[in-house]
């Protein structure tokens, strides 16, 4: 799957390709991009991850029929407070509207700390639970993003959606841990790595590789108990780097990728405003990136089937009075 409901990463792409600056960057620059992307990558996609600022507006109209459409809910404006940052929903968007524009799932980001303040912890967890119970609601699938961030007092704060190069696997592990529990309704997980991409280590049997393929087998342990498949991001991690962030996580049981920068990032720095070859390092580089990492995942990630086994059915009416 690939994600393009990026904002502040795609407007920083698209000020370093035309030399000004984040803020300068336009609306049609944006529905430009992501119309772009839509052309060049979406019929190699089996879904893709649009947003309803830019991408929806921008590439609706020629997503192919046969890629799934994945809907971001949460507005990338969060709330930054000394104890952690606090999510929201875009304004005037809703669960309900994704149903009603045929969306086929809900995707949220998170932001997420066991660490931060007890009054972000119960925003994000309340946060998080409501969407839960509105997908439930309109019996549309609900994807889970999470992701850890540095405290404002941190030395390496930013708001720029990067990977943090000091990243705690505990504080990965244990985000999933919470969001795994019923409550929360979680459908699929899209999760960050649980240590740093750039750092981790090939997968050589080595004891570095031991204790970093320990952290992936603790998620993928969560989400089997759980009984949650989960894909992976890409974070901006380079594709040699995301190739082995998915090795190490299909190894723990992942199920696939919803990945973003990895693929198209590169097009875009070096090729914007000119359309031309921007489409064609997408259908030439990206297309071939999306291509290499899907014929992985085929490879070597475990398949998610669900459960309809129909023997336990024993008399009229027993389905229908299960099924939720």
């Amino acid at each position: 799957m690939v994600a393009l409901d990026q904002r502040p990463p795609l407007i920083a792409a698209i000020a370093k390709a035309k030399s000004i600056a984040p803020e300068a960057v336009t609306f049609a620059d944006m529905l430009l991009v992501k119309r772009l992307l839509v052309k060049a990558l979406g019929k190699d996609a089996s879904s893709m991850l649009l947003d309803p600022n830019f991408a929806i507006p921008a590439a609706i109209d020629i997503l192919p029929s046969k890629t799934g459409l994945v809907v971001t809910l949460e507005d990338h404006r969060f709330e930054e407070t000394p104890g952690g940052r606090k999510s929201r929903a875009i304004d005037n968007w809703s669960v309900e509207k994704i149903r009603r524009i045929g969306g086929d799932a809900v995707k949220v980001l998170a932001w997420y700390r066991p660490d931060a303040s007890e009054d972000v912890i119960a925003h994000q967890q309340a946060f998080v639970r409501a969407v839960g119970a509105e997908c439930r609601r309109y019996d549309i699938p609900y994807v889970l993003e999470l992701l850890v961030y540095p405290f404002p007092a941190s030395a390496a704060h930013t708001t720029d959606y990067v990977e943090a190069p000091d990243k705690k696997a505990d504080l990965v592990i244990e985000s999933v841990r919470e969001f795994a529990k019923p409550e929360y309704g979680v459908d699929l997980f899209k999760l960050e790595a649980p240590l740093p991409a750039a750092s981790l280590p090939a997968m050589d049997g080595s004891s570095a590789a031991k204790i970093a393929a320990s952290a992936f087998e603790e998620i993928g342990n969560i989400c089997r108990q759980a009984g949650i498949p989960w894909v992976l991001l890409s974070g901006g991690a380079t594709p040699v780097q995301f190739h082995r962030v998915l090795s190490y996580s299909y190894a723990a049981g992942a199920q696939g990728f919803l990945a973003g920068r990895s693929i198209w990032l590169d097009a875009v720095q070096d090729h914007f405003p000119d359309e031309r070859a921007v489409l064609t390092a997408l259908s030439e580089d990206g297309r071939k990136r999306l291509r290499d990492l899907t014929a992985l995942t085929r490879e070597k990630a475990d398949p998610w089937r669900g459960d309809f086994r129909t023997s336990d059915f024993t008399f009229e009416g027993d389905f229908a009075a299960r099924y939720a």
